[in-house]
C-alpha cells in the first residue's frame, strides 16, 4: 500500500511509562534518531507508547468536541469560537476547515506509528507474549484510528504499512475495504492476544478490543455492505464485555463524574491523563471538556471566574429538544448532568429598580447568586416571583448563546488557577452503560425489541429517581432507533458520541433538521460525512478526489 501524503517523523513522539498509577504520563525520549531504537526491546516499548499518544490532540480537547457535539439534535452552538461551520453547516464547512484538517492529519500519524511498530517488530528478540500483547494493542490502536477516520470522513486512504519519507500517491479506499483489511483483522488479533486487565491503568484490554469491534459491526450493519451477521456478532461481543470482566454499573449516576471516582466499576476503557503533567505544562492536552459547555456566569452579579466554577468557553449549548427528553419526576440524569446554582464568590452591594430591573438585596460570599430551575421547573418561576429574589433565576425564555443550562460532567476544580486550560480528567471512551446501549441496538437490529428493552431498562433504573424503578422501565413496544437514540442523548450527553450516532444510523439529517434551528436551513445528506482536507488534496499526484456534495 502506499504511504499517506504527509511526512510522519514517527520517531520524534516516543514516550515512556514513568508512573505504575496511570498511563500515558509521558516523558520525552531524545535519543531516538536512529532507526534502530525501534528495533531494540526499550524502543519498542516506547513506540507502543507513543502509539496511544496521538489520541489525546481529539479526545478531550476542543476539536474532538467541536465535531462530534455540535450540529446534532441536542446541541447547538454558544457565543463564542471559530468552529460554528459545524452547527452551522454552512460554506465555512469545507476543506480549508483547520479542525478537518488537523483530524485527519493526527489519525493518519497514530496510524503510521503503528505501521511502524507492527513493522520494525519483525525479528525483534524478547518475550513473545508481551510482544504479542503489545503487538495487540498497537493493532486495537490502529482500528481505532480507521475507525474514527471512516466514520468522519467515509472512504479514505489505506496503508498497512510505515511511512518514512513524503509520498506524493495516495489511494481513496472504499469504508467496506478498510474494514475487511484492516478494523476487523485488527480488532480480531487484539481480541486474541490482549490479557483482561494490564497495568498500568489505561492500557488497551480484550474487553476494549471486543468493545470497539462491536461498535464497528454494528455501525458496518447500517450500510448497503453490511455482513448478514454484523448485529449478531456485535450483540454476542457486547455480552462478553458485559458478563466476562467484572465490570458493574454505578449504583448513582451523578457518582460517574466525581473527579476522584474515575478508575470505577463501569468503565471499560478511559483515555487517561496525569493531573501532575497538566499542572506543570509537560502535557499540553488533558481534559479540556471543563471548557466548553459552560454558560457566561462570570459576568453575572455577585460572581467572577473562579477554579470551582470553570473557565466559561461557550461553545456547546443544549437545544430545547434535548432540555425536554428528561422526564425529571422519573429520573435523574438531568439534575446529576447539569449546574443549577452559583453561589456568589464576591460580595454585591444591594441595588435598586431601574427600568425592567427590580430592586435586589445585598449579596454576601455564599449566597445563591443565580439560579436555573431547567426543563420542567420553569413554570413554577415566573416573572413576579423572580423579582422577589435577591438573585437572578435564568428561565427557559432566557436562554441565550451566553446563558444556558451548563453541562456539570466535566468540571475540574483541581486544576492549579482559573486560567489553566488542561485537566487531569480521563477521557471515557467506553463505559458499560454505553454497552448496554449498543447490544440493545443491536438486538432491535435483529427485530428483538423485547431484549432491547431489557439493556435499555438496566440504563434507566439505574437512572430513577428512588421509588420510580418500575415508572422507568419499558417495554418492547416502545422500542425503536429514535427512542433508542433519545435514551443515549439521555445517558451519554457530551460525552462525544451524538454527531456520529447520528451519522451512523442514518438520523444525522433529520433529527437535526427537526430539532437544531442554527443548523436545519443548511444541513444536508452529504453533510454525513466531512470534506476531504484541502491538504490531503494539494499534496497528492494527480490531486485527490473530494467526497460528494464538497467543492473539489
Amino acid at each position: 500500500m502506499k504511504g499517506i501524503t504527509y511526512k510522519i517523523l514517527a520517531l520524534s513522539m516516543m514516550v515512556s511509562i514513568t508512573s505504575c498509577d496511570k498511563f500515558l504520563e509521558e516523558e520525552l525520549v531524545t535519543d531516538v534518531s536512529s532507526a534502530s531504537y525501534y528495533t531494540t526491546e526499550k524502543g519498542f516499548g516506547d513506540a507502543v507508547n507513543a502509539t496511544y499518544s496521538l489520541l489525546k490532540p481529539f479526545y478531550g480537547q476542543e476539536r474532538g468536541f467541536a465535531m462530534t457535539t455540535m450540529g446534532s439534535d441536542i446541541w447547538t452552538n454558544g457565543s463564542d469560537g471559530g468552529h460554528k461551520v459545524f452547527n452551522t453547516y454552512d460554506v465555512g464547512l469545507n476543506s480549508a476547515e483547520s479542525y478537518v484538517r488537523d483530524a485527519w492529519r493526527d489519525w493518519y500519524k497514530g496510524i503510521n506509528q503503528a505501521n511502524a511498530v507492527i513493522g520494525r517488530s519483525e525479528g525483534l528478540e524478547m518475550d513473545e507474549t508481551i510482544k504479542n500483547i503489545r503487538l495487540a494493542e498497537v493493532r486495537f490502536l490502529r482500528a481505532l484510528y480507521y475507525f474514527d477516520l471512516t466514520n468522519t470522513y467515509g472512504d479514505v486512504h489505506l496503508s498497512l504499512e510505515e511511512t518514512v519519507g513524503i509520498e506524493i500517491e495516495a489511494n481513496k479506499t472504499a469504508r467496506s475495504e478498510i474494514y475487511s483489511q484492516a478494523i476487523v483483522p485488527d480488532l480480531e488479533f487484539a481480541i486474541a492476544n490482549l490479557p483482561p486487565t494490564q497495568s498500568p491503568y489505561g492500557r488497551a484490554t480484550k474487553a476494549a478490543a471486543e468493545f470497539l469491534l462491536a461498535k464497528a459491526l454494528l455501525t458496518r450493519s447500517y450500510t448497503a455492505w453490511a455482513e448478514s451477521t454484523d448485529a449478531s456478532r456485535a450483540e454476542t461481543l457486547m455480552t462478553s464485555v458485559i458478563t466476562n470482566y467484572g465490570f458493574s454499573l454505578l449504583d448513582n449516576y451523578a457518582d460517574l463524574w466525581d473527579i476522584n471516582n474515575q478508575e470505577n466499576s463501569e468503565i471499560v476503557w478511559n483515555i487517561t491523563n496525569s493531573k501532575a503533567q497538566v499542572d506543570d505544562g509537560t502535557d499540553d492536552f488533558g481534559h479540556r471538556g471543563h471548557l466548553y459547555f459552560l454558560m457566561e456566569y462570570d459576568v453575572l452579579r455577585g460572581l467572577t471566574r473562579d477554579v470551582e466554577n470553570g473557565r466559561p468557553w461557550k461553545r456547546h449549548r443544549p437545544t430545547d429538544f434535548m432540555l425536554g427528553l428528561w422526564d425529571r419526576n422519573q429520573d435523574i440524569r438531568y439534575d446529576a448532568s447539569f449546574k443549577h446554582v452559583w453561589f456568589a464568590n464576591k460580595d454585591e452591594p444591594a441595588t435598586q429598580a431601574s427600568g425592567s430591573e427590580p430592586a435586589r438585596a445585598a449579596l454576601s460570599i455564599g449566597d445563591t447568586a443565580v439560579y436555573i430551575p431547567g426543563p420542567g421547573k420553569d413554570i413554577d418561576w415566573p416573572q413576579s416571583l423572580q423579582d422577589t429574589k435577591p438573585y437572578m433565576t435564568i428561565t427557559n425564555d432566557e436562554y441565550t448563546e451566553r446563558l444556558f443550562p451548563s453541562l456539570n460532567k466535566w468540571i475540574d476544580p483541581t486544576r492549579p488557577d482559573r486560567q489553566h486550560t488542561p485537566g487531569q480528567r480521563d477521557f471515557v471512551l467506553m463505559r458499560l452503560a454505553d454497552a448496554y446501549l449498543i447490544r440493545a441496538e443491536a438486538r432491535l437490529k435483529q427485530s428483538d425489541p423485547g431484549g432491547a428493552a431489557d439493556d435499555v431498562n438496566m440504563v434507566r433504573v439505574r437512572a430513577a429517581v428512588p421509588g420510580m424503578e418500575t415508572a422507568m422501565q419499558i417495554t418492547g413496544a416502545d422500542v425503536d432507533l429514535d427512542f433508542i437514540l433519545d435514551e443515549r442523548a439521555r445517558e451519554l450527553a457530551g460525552e462525544g458520541h451524538r454527531w456520529w450516532d447520528l451519522a451512523r444510523t442514518g438520523k444525522l439529517v433529520e433529527r437535526t433538521t427537526l430539532h437544531n434551528p442554527q443548523a436545519a436551513p443548511n444541513i444536508q445528506e452529504y453533510h454525513s460525512i466531512r470534506p476531504i482536507p484541502q491538504d490531503q488534496i494539494d499534496r497528492t499526484l494527480g490531486g485527490y478526489p473530494q467526497n460528494p456534495g464538497y467543492p473539489q
